[in-house]
């Protein structure tokens, strides 16, 4: 991907699932990659099995504390230089029907899916904002929004609003750095086959329910996530900014259900 060999990225949420595939595919394009995660056993062997500690490193990060993100953005200096492209991956679930969810499990998942990426959006473009009065190329940042973003799930209430949070957080921030060059994007995925959705294979019900919805009738890949990540960090695209890049399987458009194999 042009652009992306030998700059430096910070993938939260990197231990696993999409965030594992992405600093993956960000190492094989060249990048220098430091995983944040609230796992940091799980963080550092998903590093050692990528590659070596001169291209991937992994540090334990809670995106929703501000002493920890201080301490990521010093860890990845020290480890790499400077930073050239932050993934704001981190994110979790709370299941509970609206009349039933408790402000805790609200602001817990808020906390790590929309104040997280504000606060490490926060401090990174500031970082980026320097650099750029320095004379030295604009980064960019891409945010892990969601089909929930637009859609709502009454079990996920937090979550559902976070993800729309995510969405507007990559417009204000697009518009704020455009003046600097800094790019602010964003992915939604659909349906992709993570530790959340493993069950869905051993469930042929929850499998039809999933392919009714799903008009390609499959399950995404992680790597498919993390291709379109690369592209939005890399100077293939350079004019866009604003954007979030819905990969669904063609869910968004869909206002009926499709025939599923029994």
């Amino acid at each position: 991907m042009r652009g992306l060999d030998g700059k430096v990225a910070i993938v939260t949420g990197g231990a696993r699932g999409i965030g594992r595939a992405i600093a993956e595919r960000l190492c094989a394009e060249g990048s220098k990659v430091m995983i944040a995660d609230l796992d940091a056993a799980a963080g550092q062997k998903v590093a050692r099995a990528i590659g070596s500690e001169d291209c991937i490193r992994a540090t334990e990060c809670d995106v929703a504390e501000k002493l920890d993100v201080r301490n990521l953005l010093a860890a990845t200096r020290d480890a790499f230089g400077p930073i050239d492209v932050l993934v704001n991956n981190a994110g979790i679930v709370g299941g509970a029907e609206f009349l039933d969810l408790k402000e805790d499990d609200f602001d817990r998942v808020m906390a790590v899916n929309l104040k997280g990426a504000f606060i490490l959006s926060q401090a990174v473009a500031r970082h980026m904002v320097e650099r750029v009065k320095a004379g030295e190329t604009p980064g960019a940042i891409v945010n892990m929004s969601s089909v929930n973003a637009v859609f709502a799930l009454p079990t996920q209430v937090a979550y559902s609003i976070s993800k729309a949070g995510i969405s507007q957080l990559t417009r204000v921030a697009a518009l704020s750095l455009a003046p600097y060059g800094i790019r602010v994007n964003a992915v939604g995925p659909g349906s992709i086959m993570t530790d959340m959705l493993a069950s869905v294979n051993k469930d042929a019900e929850a499998r039809r329910v999933v392919m009714s919805r799903t008009p390609m009738r499959r399950i995404g890949a992680p790597e498919e996530i993390a291709s379109i990540v690369a592209f939005l960090a890399s100077e293939e695209a350079s004019y866009m900014t604003g954007q979030t890049v819905f990969a669904d399987g063609g869910r968004l458009p869909l206002n009926y259900t499709v025939p599923t194999e029994a």
